[in-house]
């Protein structure tokens, strides 16, 4: 099975999941449901169905992959892939709300569509639907020890994501940031989700502790990977493959990898120019050209696939510790691949 005939197998029953954690209770909450629905991309603004990018639901499909890996039944892990996905786009809306991003996946972000009040609920209620789809484990079979044990794991996985978020927001007014805080933020908002996806997908299908932990940190290294690929794509990647503004994180200030890299030392060629333009009130086109320069004179791009790379093979090598040798397995390595390789 290849890592492509996998998505076609894994996103349907992922979907029917997702749907049946969106089922709507009663009519007049209709359009509450149907601003999550828009979110996930099955819906438009009228909430008319329509066929649109709804994510590449990476989450799920790791949670999925790591099971059969391990020796599980993948239709067992659906209550916890779709859980982790749903805590996913939790985060995705009210990430909008918070940087004021005006798109997400080539659309109208909830916010800018509904307003921030109802974007917030909108956030607030896939939170909430993500405890109770994963208490469909306990339907699937799931011993009580493990049920608990995955309450945990997600609870744990949501303070990480919320403790990465302040760290990101305090960090917009900061020129200080060392690249050693950035490791620190990322690991909460971007690695423990993904380190949630693999330990949930390896703790329903094994009793092993150790083999549990290897695939927690497969996880949490690719999801750190697949961070820092997000920040060069976030300033060199183009509308049409990201579905966001064009060096997006630059006029918003995010503090990404290559600017904190490059703001590090005064002594980097550029960095107290950088500064100066990061402290000013508005970055225009001329500063925005400016960055851009000050960044590849730097060698700040460079730096940030080296060590994407790093996290890369950090991933693959707590596959190897598994010594799981199978098509899934072999799937994992093709999907992380995949990851740090992607233009969008």
């Amino acid at each position: 099975m290849s890592l492509q005939s996998a998505f076609e197998r894994y996103l349907p029953p992922i979907e029917a999941e997702l749907c049946k954690a969106l089922a709507t209770p009663h009519p007049q909450l209709g359009p509450f449901y149907g601003m999550m629905r828009y979110h996930l991309g099955w819906v438009d603004e009228s909430f008319s169905p329509i066929e649109a990018k709804g994510g590449k639901r990476l989450r799920p499909i790791l949670c999925l992959l790591v099971c059969e890996a391990v020796g599980g039944d993948p239709e067992r892990a659906l209550p916890a892939a779709a859980a982790v996905e749903l805590v996913h786009n939790f985060s995705l809306v009210h990430d909008d709300i918070q940087d004021a991003s005006p798109l997400r996946r080539h659309r109208p972000a909830v916010w800018k569509v509904w307003g921030v009040p109802q974007a917030i609920n909108v956030g607030d209620g896939l939170l909430a639907l993500a405890y109770l789809a994963l208490q469909r484990l306990a339907e699937q079979g799931v011993p009580g020890g493990k049920l608990l044990a995955s309450y945990r794991i997600l609870s744990e996985t949501c303070l990480a994501l919320w403790r990465g978020q302040y760290l990101d927001m305090s960090f917009e007014e900061r020129l200080d940031v060392t690249v050693d805080e950035y490791f620190g933020m990322i690991c909460g908002k971007t690695a423990a989700v993904m380190a949630c996806s693999t330990q949930l997908g390896a703790l329903l299908a094994s009793e092993d502790p150790q083999v549990v932990n290897c695939y927690r940190h497969f996880g949490e290294n690719l999801g750190m990977a697949f961070q820092i690929v997000d920040d060069i794509l976030g300033i060199w990647g183009r509308k049409e493959a990201t579905g966001k503004l064009t060096a997006g994180d630059i006029l918003e200030r995010k503090k990404a990898l290559p600017i904190v890299y490059a703001l590090e030392e005064e002594q980097r060629a550029g960095g107290k120019a950088l500064r100066e333009i990061y402290q000013g009130e508005v970055i225009d086109e001329d500063d925005l050209e400016t960055v851009l320069k000050i960044l590849k004179e730097s060698g700040a791009r460079r730096y940030a696939r080296r060590i994407a790379r790093k996290y890369h093979q950090q991933a693959l090598a707590e596959l190897a510790v598994t010594e799981v040798k199978n098509e899934s397995q072999a799937n994992l390595r093709e999907l992380a691949e995949f990851l740090i390789e992607r233009t969008y």
